[in-house]
Order: structure tokens, then C-alpha cells, then sequence
């Protein structure tokens, strides 16, 4: 270790670095399908808002949060290319900071988790598990366009949605709740494809076959299109294959709103992802929470 290295490793980085480092703006997805799948469980939210509220913070600030710093951690190589001003490659996070913070927080995660029973236990050692094959060699599963967005979708939707109806039930979910909270987890998959063509250079030097570099943009467009509004199509007949007809008009029209978004996107899938994360994506996630609602009314009938 050179003398630099010794002097950044024993300066500690400014706390507004340590959050950036984690990004607060990512961690709404996953807090918010916990919050689903506990409107799902259809148990009531009275005396149980401790397994609520800690669910919450475990799924979007510590479990998220801790994600978000193992992957800038091993991602530190690219971001120099991509993005040079985050916190590791620009040094306000300096030395191997960055790594401890998501070891602290993988622990941290784990011992949250513990007080959310066997099931948010077990869901929260699968979700820190995921998040370090997702990053970290040798696994480092974001090197495949495929399998990497496909975990991120798991992780963000599917599996915090498990967690909240499997906590505030103190058991397994129903199939229904499980089946849902794949689907949304599979829609997921292209909000992540999406989210790549931001690293897109990056990913080429780096060896990252994202499907914006292996596709190309206009083709991985078309296939995140699909990939959001196929499995919401299948929300919708499910619900009405329920006897649930005014829940599925309602995630019908959110996906005909995300259809039009689309049309825009698919014009300029490079200039027009970051409005689609934030137009498209805002129908896609109140979709879930409608879809939420009419499991709960299920449920009650």
C-alpha cells in the first residue's frame, strides 16, 4: 500500500458522501412493495406497525442502502469511466470506505432482519446474499443483461413484497400474493434494463453485456417494453379471473398509460429512458398497489 493509499484510507468520509454513496432515491421501489405486500397480507395494520415500520427502513435504507455500496464498491472501475464524479471514484468516499460500509451494512441488514420472524429472516439473508452475486466476482451476475436486471426486478419488487405479506401474516403468503409479486418482480426486469442505458459506454470498455450493449438501444427498448407490460397483462386477467373486475379496469388503464410513455421512449430510447423511469415507472408501481388492495379485498371475501 503506497503512503496516498494509507492517507485516504485513515480520512473518513463526509456523512454527505456516506448517503450519497447509498442513494436515497433508489430505495422507494423496494419500501414501497414491502408496504404492498403488507396491504396484501390482509391482516390488519393495527398493532403490528413495529414489523411495518422496521420492514420499511429494512427494505429501503439498510437492505437498498447496503446494495447500493457494495455496487459502486465493485463497480468502482466503471463509474471512473461513467460516472467520475460518485463518491468512490472521485475519492470523497476514500480508500476501501466504500467496501466496509456495505460489510457493516450487510450485517446490520441481517441483524434488523432477525427481528422480523422466520420468514423476514430468511427473505433478508436472501436479499444480502443476492445483492453481493449481483456485484461481486466471481459471480458478479450484472455482467449478463438477462440475469442481472432479472435479480434487481426479484430484489426490488418480488421479494419485499413477499417479505411484508409473509411478516404481517407470521407465515408462508398465499399463492395469489406469490404469484402477483412474481409478476411484478418479472415487470421489473425491464425497469432495470432501462436503468442501464445510463452505463452504457462503461459497459461496453468494461465487458458488462447489459441488453443495451448487446442488443443494442432501440432493440433493448423494445424488449423492456415487453418485459413491463406482459406480466402486468397477466395481473389483469388474473384479477378478473378472480371476480375482481373494477381492480383490473384500473391496472388495465395504468398499463395503457405506460403504452403511450412507451410510443414516446421508443422514439429515442437513450434521450427518453430517464422520463420513462419517471412517467412510466410512477404507473407502473401504483399499479401494484391497486393490485395490493383487490388481494386484500380477496382476501376478506
Amino acid at each position: 500500500m503506497t503512503v496516498t493509499e494509507i492517507e485516504h484510507t485513515r480520512r473518513l468520509p463526509a456523512p454527505a458522501a456516506m448517503l450519497e454513496l447509498i442513494k436515497p432515491i433508489t430505495w422507494f421501489p423496494p419500501m414501497w412493495a414491502y408496504l404492498c405486500g403488507a396491504v396484501s397480507s390482509g391482516i390488519s395494520p393495527s398493532g403490528r406497525w413495529f414489523e411495518i415500520v422496521l420492514g420499511v427502513a429494512l427494505a429501503g435504507p439498510i437492505v437498498c442502502g447496503m446494495s447500493q455500496a457494495a455496487n459502486d464498491w465493485c463497480d468502482r472501475h466503471v463509474d471512473a469511466i461513467n460516472e467520475p464524479y460518485r463518491p468512490i471514484p472521485s475519492g470523497r468516499i476514500p480508500g476501501k470506505w466504500g467496501l466496509w460500509i456495505a460489510l457493516a451494512m450487510s450485517a446490520l441488514s441481517l441483524l434488523v432482519g432477525s427481528f422480523l420472524g422466520t420468514w423476514g429472516f430468511i427473505a433478508t439473508v436472501f436479499g444480502v446474499l443476492c445483492a453481493w452475486a449481483y456485484s461481486a466476482p466471481p459471480v458478479r451476475l450484472k455482467r449478463s443483461g438477462w440475469w442481472g436486471p432479472g435479480l434487481v426486478g426479484l430484489c426490488y419488487e418480488g421479494l419485499p413484497w413477499f417479505t411484508g405479506a409473509a411478516v404481517l401474516a407470521a407465515g408462508l403468503p398465499t399463492a395469489e400474493v406469490i404469484l402477483v409479486a412474481l409478476m411484478y418482480a418479472l415487470g421489473a426486469h425491464g425497469i432495470m434494463t432501462l436503468n442501464d442505458f445510463k452505463a452504457l459506454e462503461g459497459d461496453r470498455q468494461t465487458g458488462v453485456n447489459s441488453l443495451p450493449v448487446t442488443l443494442g438501444p432501440e432493440r433493448a427498448a423494445q424488449v423492456a417494453c415487453i418485459g413491463m407490460a406482459t406480466p402486468q397483462a397477466v395481473v389483469i386477467g388474473l384479477l378478473f379471473y378472480w371476480g375482481m373486475p373494477v381492480y383490473a379496469l384500473a391496472v388495465a388503464a395504468l398499463l395503457i398509460g405506460q403504452i403511450f410513455a412507451m410510443r414516446v421512449l421508443l422514439r429515442d430510447p437513450e434521450g427518453k429512458a430517464p422520463w420513462y423511469n419517471a412517467v412510466g415507472v410512477t404507473m407502473f408501481v401504483s399499479g401494484m398497489m391497486v393490485t395490493a388492495f383487490a388481494l386484500r379485498s380477496l382476501g376478506a371475501a
